[in-house]
């Protein structure tokens, strides 16, 4: 009986055991038969859009107007004739196309080219042939079946770039050329609340032979890149807070600021003002901060500099800097968009990402850089953090800094934009 006993149960534990395993493998081959979604990526980064691709007749359709916008191409829909158009500026030359809606025929600058599959209607959305896309306005695109992706590059672009020269920078002081700015990282702010150029990372250097400080801004201004000042503080000891708070201090830096700027033959000052709001009273530390940059602004407008703040990100852990009220007195404003890392990798595209939006609900896009720093990025990332300001077509780019760039960066960013 005992042995009937245990054979009944073994022969139970198999059933369960089978029809476990079976209920398993059925529901692992359910959720492999789930069609996988399909992803655009823009310069490496996922685009949004209204409806999917999909292939037909071996050609790959995109949603048109959510890619051509994203690459700021401008487009008109013209129902009454169920007509886009499309047109783009690309190196000198206006690139117009003309598609309609179940016609294979296309116009491009007039002349008629004929598509393999004519343009078609889903879910409202207009859908166009990726090869035909890339092709008319110079992105690269690609479609991987196995993993349902939709990838573009987007094509070069004139952008505004700027880049920093620390005391470390002079063996790539040959890039200078290639920005449209550069701002030089030979003062700051001591413990005492008082501008200076001396210590131990921030320092006027010493002459090296003919070779001077002074003739290397000269020579900045005569090959047509602007020289700015940079003044650094962070308050890790409170000398940021100091200054802010004390009037005669306040008055005192921005007097030898601007002294400096214009005695050195700079064009403007940029302010980089660290570690203000990890905690503390921060409507008042804002205040202050933008009582400073008022002042300064005024000052500087007198002697004709411009002025450019680099500041934390809106989703960073330093919340002591309001964007709105620092942008009505800034020229510029450098989003310091690599807080996230903390230089131990490539910063998160999405983090990039989300600073960026959060900056532009307080500054207009043609006053703010996306801050690039070469101490998280390398040749194979940079170009997805450009990718994103190109995207949201901000002034430009600020890179941090000469000396961590080197030459396969630069080559890859020329590949993303236009450099002076």
């Amino acid at each position: 009986m005992t042995r009937q006993l245990n054979t009944i149960t073994l022969l139970l534990c198999l059933l369960v055991m089978l029809f476990s395993g079976f209920t398993t493998v059925a529901s692992a081959a359910g959720t492999s038969d789930k069609p996988k979604e399909t992803t655009i990526l823009l310069d490496g980064y996922p685009l949004q859009f209204p409806a999917a691709p999909l292939v037909t007749k071996g050609t790959t359709m995109v949603p048109f107007r959510a890619i051509a916008e994203a690459l700021h191409i401008e487009v008109v829909w013209t129902a009454k004739t169920q007509t886009i158009t499309a047109s783009k500026t690309i190196g000198g030359q206006v690139i117009k196309v003309t598609l309609r809606q179940n016609d294979k025929r296309a116009a491009v600058n007039g002349k008629q080219v004929l598509l393999a599959v004519a343009p078609m209607s889903r879910n409202g959305t207009i859908l166009v042939p990726l090869s035909f896309f890339g092709t008319q306005f110079g992105a690269a695109v690609s479609w991987d079946g196995s993993t349902r992706t939709v990838s573009i590059v987007s094509p070069p672009e004139k952008m505004y770039t700027t880049t920093f020269y620390a005391i470390s920078s002079f063996d790539e002081r040959q890039y200078v050329g290639n920005f449209d700015a550069v701002s030089f990282g030979w003062s700051r702010i001591d413990g005492s609340g008082n501008l200076t150029l001396t210590g131990k990372d921030f320092y006027w250097p010493k002459p090296s032979g003919n070779l001077t400080p002074e003739a290397i801004v000269d020579e900045t201004a005569a090959g047509g890149t602007s020289p700015q000042l940079m003044v650094v503080a962070t308050d890790g000891s409170g000398e940021l807070t100091k200054l802010l708070e004390d009037e005669s201090l306040r008055a005192k830096a921005i007097e030898s600021m601007v002294e400096l700027a214009v005695e050195k033959h700079f064009e403007g000052i940029t302010i980089d003002f660290e570690g203000l709001g990890l905690t503390g009273d921060l409507p008042a530390v804002q205040k202050s901060l933008n009582e400073f940059v008022r002042l300064l602004d005024e000052s500087a407008n007198s002697a004709h500099l411009k002025l450019t703040l680099a500041l934390h990100p809106l989703n960073g852990s330093y919340k002591g800097y309001d964007y709105k009220g620092l942008a009505a007195h800034a020229d510029e404003i450098v989003i310091m968009a690599y807080d996230y890392s903390y230089e131990k990798g490539p910063e998160p595209l999405n983090l990039v990402d989300q600073a960026i939006q959060l900056a532009l609900k307080e500054v207009p896009k043609e006053r703010l850089l996306l801050g690039i720093s070469m101490g998280s990025e390398n040749a194979q990332t940079i170009n997805g953090k450009i990718g994103l300001a190109k995207r949201y077509a901000l002034k430009g780019i600020a890179v941090w800094r000469l000396g961590l760039i080197g030459d396969q960066t630069m080559k890859e960013m020329q590949k993303s934009i236009i450099m002076k």
